[in-house]
């Protein structure tokens, strides 16, 4: 076994461990496995919770960079409403939203 397959089952094992602590004791996994949240609200407005930053930010694309990859939405006449240290607020026409690992 390679020290690179070592070091993924320890990740695969930590996640596992810290998934069954947040069922036991009732927690969000949002904050006991460090994942984004992303709420989507009709085609009008999206909400990150726990980002990492802003990658890219045009009228008909954002991407924001976030602890399970590249969160990216699509649409039209896209702005961010809110921008806060654990939170960003988008607003527009939204199209899509996808996430890449």
């Amino acid at each position: 076994m390679s020290k690179n397959d070592k070091k993924q089952k320890s990740k695969a094992a930590l996640k596992t461990i810290k998934t069954k602590i947040s069922d036991a004791a009732e927690l969000p996994y949002e904050l006991v496995l460090n994942l984004p949240k992303i709420t989507v609200i009709g085609d009008i407005q999206a909400v990150i919770e726990n980002h990492k930053g802003i990658v890219e930010y045009e009228n008909n694309v954002i991407r924001i960079n976030s602890s399970i990859g590249m969160v990216k939405i699509t649409g039209s006449n896209l702005t961010i409403k809110n921008i806060m240290a654990e939170e960003i607020v988008i607003n527009g026409s939204i199209e899509n939203v996808q996430v890449a690992k």
